[in-house]
């Protein structure tokens, strides 16, 4: 059957109008069905769990929960994991008698009245449902991997589809009958793990990234010999400025090693950004993000990494790791940060198989009611911890620091203090782990009275160490002592420009030292570290590089 579209409200002549319209617009995807009561809610969403029907949205009226509106959404979200979850108020956002969004309950706060329909809640539930179309809905993963819980290799497969919003559908060959089926039809073996079946019934054996980006679709070539502009990074910076630059009519193409979204790409949750009260996935950004970006005709290649960037006159040359070039007049540069690679002995070797570097949805079904550990002191580690809280027994946030509060912002600091299933240990770090054949313990040192303990653990998530990555630009950029790209002011350094600035002005704000390159986002020296300073920056560089192009014509 079609995945459903719930909707539950306490004045009948609004359910039958809405309802009727519903039908009509989403009958070719979702059914519709209505309740008036709270038991009727209840009973429907029962029976479709019973049924394994998906849940793709849910909207309820706040009258109809009464007090019963924290535990309704816990089980639903405990029921229809994916699903995305509405509260209908005529209640002002702020009323007290509106549940925070801390537990990531509900993604959207509904103001009644709803009419006209066409206007206040169409919109929303398009939004959400392609949202959830593009990563949630089984029935539409015709392309099934195949792989073993604790397999890095498989991990990493389901992470990069998962983040370029390649729908999938994940067979375990330990616990799936279906998976031992293909297993034995195709004659596969065990230790060549993951499988990719694809549509068209044919297997790929753990291919590249770069070969299943092929196969599912994924864009890897430049299509044209040349552009007015290239991004090189996919982050909040890059697609602000590839959606501003393609809006104004320049031809763009944007290069990214992993999957568009970058670092925020991974973050489980962003609840500061202007415009979104109930917060989003880093995901959820990054797809809306990549749809614009796409519909202004913006060509974006992934997973291809620039290795080299060249001058010759006018033209900018970029070298992809593949050997192929693109040619154009100006190039932003957004690749963010990496996380660099702690001191703890043996993580190396469990990456994918319990330790990861950040928390997205694709680790949570390996933490379910067992304990995990986030190291890190910053929102995204805030964050993260938060949202493993939802599926994890327990969750521990090690903190080398003597605070929460010198590097997370307080309302984040104020909800993980409170939360009944997160500990915080201060002046500690990790510096082992162990486990087999998948992560098992780990080894908490306390800093402050030097003493260790061993700890079960089934996730290790990192976000620490955060470094530029600029490696490849070192002698071909003035970069900062930590690898930031210098831009604006900072390329004159004592009144005396590089040998690499080739024109008769100063630098423009987010120049670098060679004219007609920009740097914005995190890469950026002296940039604030927040996403929204990302797509300011984006946006800007693209009115510089007007300026740019229009005196080379």
């Amino acid at each position: 059957m079609k995945p459903l579209i719930l909707i539950a409200d306490t004045d009948p002549v609004n359910l039958e109008t809405c309802t009727g319209i519903l039908s009509k617009t989403y009958a070719d995807r979702f059914q519709v069905r209505c309740a008036s009561q709270l038991a009727s809610t209840r009973k429907i969403l029962e029976q479709i769990h019973q049924q394994s029907i998906p849940l793709a949205l849910i909207i309820v009226d706040q009258d109809l929960l009464g007090d019963e509106q924290q535990d309704f959404f816990e089980t639903t979200r405990s029921q229809f994991s994916t699903s995305r979850r509405v509260l209908s108020t005529s209640s002002l956002p702020n009323s007290s008698d509106i549940i925070p969004d801390e537990d990531f309950l509900i993604h959207y706060l509904l103001q009644k009245p709803w009419h006209p329909i066409e206007e206040k809640l169409l919109p929303v539930m398009d939004d959400l449902l392609e949202d959830w179309l593009a990563t949630c809905n089984p029935q539409q993963c015709e392309l099934k991997i195949l792989g073993l819980r604790w397999s890095a290799e498989t991990h990493e497969m389901k992470d990069f589809l998962a983040r370029n919003l390649v729908a999938y559908e994940y067979l375990d060959i330990e616990e799936n009958s279906a998976a031992q089926s293909i297993m034995q039809q195709f004659g596969l073996e065990r230790n060549n793990i993951p499988y990719v079946l694809l549509p068209n019934g044919k297997v790929l054996t753990n291919p590249t990234k770069l070969e299943l980006a092929r196969k599912v679709g994924l864009s890897t070539r430049a299509q044209k010999p040349f552009y007015d502009l290239a991004i090189i990074g996919g982050g909040p910076g890059g697609l602000s400025a590839a959606v501003y630059a393609s809006s104004e009519g320049l031809r763009t193409v944007m290069i990214e090693r992993q999957a568009p979204g970058g670092q925020a790409g991974t973050s489980s949750r962003i609840e500061n950004y202007l415009g979104f009260p109930s917060g989003l996935s880093g995901a959820d950004l990054a797809r809306r993000a990549v749809v614009q970006a796409r519909r202004f005709g913006v060509e974006i290649l992934t997973p291809q990494e620039a290795v080299d960037l060249k001058v010759n006159g006018p033209y900018r040359i970029i070298t992809l790791s593949d050997g192929s070039e693109i040619v154009c007049h100006t190039v932003v540069l957004s690749m963010g940060l990496t996380y660099r690679e702690p001191a703890i002995q043996r993580a190396r070797e469990m990456v994918g198989a319990g330790v990861y570097y950040g928390a997205t949805f694709t680790e949570t079904h390996t933490c379910r009611d067992l304990p995990v550990f986030v190291v890190g002191a910053g929102n995204s580690a805030g964050q993260s911890a938060l949202y493993l809280a939802n599926y994890s027994s327990q969750v521990t946030l090690v903190v080398r620091g003597e605070s929460l509060e010198a590097k997370m912002s307080q309302y984040l600091v104020d909800r993980i203090q409170n939360h009944p299933k997160i500990n915080v240990r201060l002046k500690s770090e990790v510096i082992n782990v162990y486990g087999s054949k998948h992560l098992e313990s780990v080894t908490i040192q306390d800093n402050s009275n030097h003493t260790e303990a061993v700890c079960n653990a089934a996730a290790l998530f990192i976000f620490i160490g955060a470094q530029p990555a600029t490696s490849w630009l070192n002698g071909t950029l003035l970069l900062d002592e930590e690898g930031f790209i210098l831009t604006g002011p900072a390329v004159n350094h004592d009144n005396q420009m590089p040998a690499s600035w080739s024109v008769d002005r100063q630098p423009y704000l987010m120049e670098s030292s060679i004219p007609g390159v920009f740097a914005v986002g995190d890469v950026r020296s002296g940039s604030v570290k927040r996403v929204a300073s990302a797509v300011g920056e984006g946006s800007i560089a693209v009115q510089f590089i007007h300026q740019y192009l229009s005196k080379l014509r």
